[in-house]
């Protein structure tokens, strides 16, 4: 590792003092349902970089019934690879109640938005596909491999990863300088490279109250990972300071924020080798959601309603959160793991491969455990099986599992 790594921390790579306080900006947008703004980013090619964003929260969407008395609870919202700042999102959390801002991090604009003429809805027509975004003349550096990977031996101020996590910072002390948000009630969620970008920034950013990374996951340099040849490509000392400052692995261990991970089983960006490995490391509370044969996309990455209800357990007091499991203990005849749900549970089961090959590829198994009132117990595990956990459904339907067994 070279001199300049040693001199490189998360501190130094991300000032929190100077992130914390809310950068400036200006309204393209401040009168329709989903406003546009430009906030100001970090330096970049000798001037400030600018960053999109849009904006909304239930007012101005129209649901004026959601207006609490100490301000509405936000959620920054962080797009993944070959994404940008997407409206429908935003507009998904307003209606859930949140004040709601998502950025993109590729130096762009998406296209103007569309509103249906008879009821005022958002209509969802592709304004943020890459045909229909603008370069911004004073953006930061694109979301691609030079700029994640290869960067990495320039100045940081070159390094897509800083700029990405700065960027999602600063659009959360912007959110919170907005007079009709709770500055003491915020959450972030991330998909994909958004889900790596919010393990990075919950790990930084201590203001937030609730974190859920989406497939994003450490570890990225071992095992199936699909960024790890771009960084194997590098040479060796490089190699070790993109691990050091960017892989999520190496911060994550100061992550206090409640965190829940969300992935599925056969995911081949961020593999469940390196999600078991990853969800080991915070220091703070830790809750999984493994769905299995979940897909790979930003529309079934926001989909699940887990994410609001976990947020809700730490931004809206007297929310029902999810159910608690404990650690599995494997028995001769059973598995069983302990349990804590303030709703019923109405199933569980025990899901399991014992397949090799790539992670994509194998076929997964499940058996239905048994409920008592505090515990759940499944069948034994094949003695062939190779990666295993729990699953509880409560009555509303809200899943969550233990942590993925690697054997």
């Amino acid at each position: 590792m070279d001199a300049s790594t040693t001199r490189l921390t998360a501190e130094t790579v991300w000032n929190l003092e100077s992130l914390s306080v809310a950068p400036k900006f200006r309204w393209l947008e401040s009168a329709k349902p989903i406003r546009s703004l430009i906030y100001e980013g970090l330096p970049y090619r000798g001037r400030m970089a600018e960053v999109f964003a849009w904006y909304a929260n239930p007012v101005t969407i129209g649901d004026v019934s959601k207006s609490p008395a100490n301000g509405f609870p936000a959620v920054v919202l962080i797009h993944g690879g070959g994404g940008s700042a997407f409206a429908e999102w935003v507009n998904l959390w307003a209606k859930r109640g949140y004040a709601a801002i998502a950025m993109d991090l590729g130096g762009q604009q998406p296209a103007d938005l569309k509103y249906d003429s008879t009821n005022g809805e958002l209509i969802c027509d592709g304004s943020h596909n890459v045909e229909n975004r603008t370069p911004l003349k004073t953006g930061g550096p694109a979301q691609n491999a030079e700029d994640k990977f290869d960067s990495v031996d320039l100045d940081p101020e070159h390094h897509w990863p800083r700029h990405a996590v700065a960027n999602a910072i600063l659009a959360h002390s912007l959110i919170r300088s907005f007079p009709e948000v709770d500055a003491e009630r915020t959450a972030v969620t991330g998909i994909s490279w958004g889900g790596y970008t919010t393990c990075i920034a919950a790990s930084v950013d201590t203001r937030f109250k609730a974190a859920a990374p989406v497939y994003g996951c450490g570890f990225l340099y071992e095992g199936e990972s699909v960024q790890r040849p771009e960084i194997d490509k590098l040479a060796p000392e490089s190699r070790a300071k993109w691990i050091a400052l960017y892989d999520p692995s190496r911060h994550l261990p100061r992550c206090r924020v409640p965190i829940l991970f969300v992935n599925g089983t056969h995911d081949i960006h961020y593999p469940l080798d390196s999600y078991a490995r990853t969800v080991a490391l915070p220091a703070g509370p830790v809750c999984v959601r493994i769905e299995p044969d979940m897909l790979h996309s930003h529309e079934h990455g926001w989909a699940p309603d887990e994410i609001g209800n976990f947020f809700d357990t730490y931004c809206r007091p007297g929310a029902v959160g999810l159910a608690k499991l404990g650690v599995p203990v494997i028995n001769p005849e059973s598995i069983t793991v302990t349990y804590q749900s303030a709703e019923p549970l109405k199933k569980a089961a025990l899901h399991y491969t014992t397949k090799v090959g790539p992670r994509e590829q194998r076929d997964w198994q499940q058996s239905a455990a048994t409920i008592t009132a505090d515990s759940i117990t499944a069948l034994p595990l094949p003695t062939d099986a190779n990666t295993w956990f729990i699953t509880a459904t409560d009555e509303r339907g809200a899943m969550i599992s233990t942590a993925p067994v690697i054997v």
